[in-house]
């Protein structure tokens, strides 16, 4: 109870100290390119964000609180009061929190359910943080919203997130008469993180003949790999916010093992043995991503030299519950139908585009949305703070529009 407190007087005076500060010295070092979406609210947007890692810095020094504490306090989000079109529940699937959002409307027949797992890096997110857009998704698609809070790296590390994800989604599928959903028309779905998630969840349920199939998958600018941090969109977009090439290595070694140590390495390449990068490359190469999104300054990268004791700390990432690009095409080839929305001025962009032409190669049909003007977590800002960011919403309307022609 004292640190709320002590933030709350701290807060105000200290963020704007840190905003103006990272304002006047440090956003020129950032690349928001002309393209992107609303840049000067991104820019706002970004200062808060960096002034955030920058008190929360401070925190840590002085011994208050972790700086990841801090920034997921600030994320939390305010709680919103009731709505007048949903039912709310909080409750508990498998020992897993969950919430559920049900419309009041009446209906004609059972409704789809739609398992939502959070963004956030595996670090950060929450049930608060993805209130609005998990009740949008419900109203605007008359659908049953079930968003998982899963267990949050560092303090759980892999396979934590994705057992989480999975057990309450089993739950959910075993107990689907209570919730009044068609069995024959569950999602999963998840943005950066959570389609991550969603689409090792959607592999591992692929080949269950004990449950019913999934009926789709929808993946928002998923991190499905990482062996290869120097694709095309990794490089064109690496100081573009709100996802830093250094900062998807970084998430994606806190997930794997709690720390960030050899990121240095995973981002030069040197972390995966030459055979092994052999094996992959049939799915993780640049050769696979369309000429077009090539032209802005793309260079080939050679991996630096092979590490094997790196490779022994991080050898986990060739598992496709963690990375699901590299999963079998026996498992691909039983996945249902997806959909994958990209944005140009994201790191994860050929994230998606690599998995895009994986699916669509084992013969599974994907509808894809390619948001030109977007960048990485623009979902989750559909409506942030009184700045609204409109590709935000044609995203999130997207996603509506593809879950009403199931």
């Amino acid at each position: 109870a004292l640190l709320p407190a002590l933030l709350l007087l701290l807060l105000p005076l200290a963020a704007l100290a840190v905003a103006l500060a990272t304002v006047l010295l440090g956003l020129p070092s950032y690349d928001i390119p002309p393209g992107v979406n609303q840049p000067a609210k991104l820019r706002l947007v970004l200062a808060v964000l960096l002034g955030t890692a920058a008190l929360g810095k401070i925190l840590e020094k002085t011994g208050l609180c972790s700086q990841i504490t801090f920034g997921r306090y600030v994320r939390q989000g305010r709680k919103l009061g009731v709505d007048p079109k949903l039912f709310i529940w909080d409750l508990q699937f498998n020992k897993v929190p969950v919430r559920v959002y049900q419309p009041k409307a009446t209906s004609d027949g059972r409704r789809r359910g739609i398992i939502f797992f959070h963004g956030g890096g595996w670090v950060f997110g929450s049930l608060d943080t993805y209130e609005k857009v998990c009740r949008y998704i419900s109203r605007e698609s008359e659908s049953v919203v079930v968003s998982v809070q899963y267990r949050l790296a560092p303090e759980h590390k892999y396979p934590a997130a994705y057992e989480d994800c999975l057990n309450a989604t089993i739950h959910f599928m075993k107990n689907i008469e209570h919730y009044g959903v068609d069995p024959a028309n569950v999602i999963v779905c998840g943005d950066s993180a959570g389609g991550n998630l969603a689409a090792a969840v959607s592999q591992t349920l692929a080949g269950r003949s004990d449950l019913p199939r999934l009926r789709a998958q929808i993946l928002i600018y998923p991190g499905l790999q990482a062996l290869d941090f120097n694709l095309p969109s990794y490089q064109q977009n690496r100081g573009v916010p709100l996802l830093f090439r250094e900062r998807a290595a970084f998430f994606a070694l806190q997930y794997l093992n709690g720390d960030a140590l050899h990121m240095q390495e995973v981002l030069e390449g040197s972390h995966i043995p030459p055979d092994m990068r052999l094996k992959y490359r049939k799915w993780v190469n640049p050769d696979n991503i369309p000429e077009k999104f090539k032209v802005r300054g793309y260079k080939p990268h050679k991996p630096h030299e092979f590490k094997a004791e790196v490779y022994e700390t991080v050898k986990r990432f060739c598992e496709p519950n963690l990375c699901p690009l590299l999963a079998e095409d026996a498992i691909v080839h039983q996945l249902p139908e997806s959909f994958i929305l990209t944005c140009e001025y994201d790191v994860l962009r050929d994230d998606g585009l690599l998995y895009k032409k994986r699916l669509e190669d084992n013969g599974v049909r994907v509808t894809w949305y390619h948001l030109e003007d977007g960048f990485h977590g623009i979902i989750s800002l559909f409506d942030y703070c009184g700045l609204s960011f409109p590709a935000g919403k044609r995203g999130l309307d997207s996603v509506v529009n593809f879950l009403k022609s199931l």
